[in-house]
């Protein structure tokens, strides 16, 4: 139990985290594909992939020069960076203070722009540049995460398979769709994404302090507890803290 609880909370981190943001990329490709030609929008996710692919065959292996004790430290305070900004925005789009993603309105959005570019000689290098980029800024992200799920612990691979199967699931859904993915809950994705990366960044600050957790790798689950009735309970606060002002702006 205490060797599975690493390994499926980097996979199920690394899936999710990875689901969402290839779910933004593949809806800007989706709108270069409808809107313009398949061509280039396949070209610019290709070359996109092909320097993602690049980064992580240069950085990967430098990792495993940094001592473990610096690198779980390191990658704790960037993983807690890093699920904190999730997570703030995760709790303000529940209480509504931010609109919620709407991948409908990104696909209308890319389309018109599309469209309003359709007379450019350079259309066509636009429309690859377009979704170049999408997959370019949506995959960064999707690196660090496999990277610094699975480095701490050495589980690079598990944390790799578990953005794969994301990225797959997506194609064969979207391909058979054929329309963005609107209906996946990507605020409470990002949620939960967000209480896993701070729990992980917390744990591997600690481990790389030297700290001893009780219940081994069995931390991790209540370190995550902790922080979700923590964000639950900030959550339910906002709410009556903004739904007073409305009430009282009402009478």
């Amino acid at each position: 139990m205490h060797g599975l609880t690493p390994v499926l909370s980097t996979v199920t981190a690394s899936f999710l985290a990875s689901f969402v943001e290839v779910v933004e990329a593949f809806t800007i490709v989706l709108a270069v594909g409808v809107t313009r030609s398949w061509r280039p929008a396949l070209t610019g996710a290709a070359l996109a992939l092909v320097l993602l692919a690049a980064l992580v065959l240069v950085f990967g292996p430098l990792l495993a020069l940094i001592p473990i004790a610096v690198l779980q430290f390191v990658v704790g305070v960037l993983l807690i960076l890093f699920g904190m900004r999730w997570l703030r925005k995760a709790i303000l789009r529940s209480v509504g203070v931010i609109a919620l993603h709407d991948e409908e309105q990104a696909f209308s959005k890319e389309t018109e722009l599309l469209r309003r570019q359709a007379g450019d000689r350079r259309a066509d290098y636009l429309a690859a540049v377009a979704s170049f980029k999408a997959v370019l800024l949506e995959g960064v992200e999707v690196v660090f995460i496999v990277i610094a799920v699975g480095a701490a612990h050495g589980q690079t691979l598990y944390a790799g398979l578990g953005a794969l199967a994301a990225f797959v699931l997506v194609m064969l859904i979207g391909l058979a769709v054929h329309r963005p993915l609107a209906r996946v809950p990507e605020n409470a994705l990002k949620f939960v994404v967000g209480l896993m990366l701070t729990s992980f960044g917390v744990f591997w600050i600690g481990e790389g302090l030297g700290a001893e957790w009780p219940g081994a790798d069995l931390a991790l689950l209540a370190i995550f507890a902790v922080f979700a009735a923590a964000s639950f309970a900030i959550v339910r606060w906002l709410r009556g803290a903004y739904a007073a002002p409305a009430e009282g702006a009402a009478r």
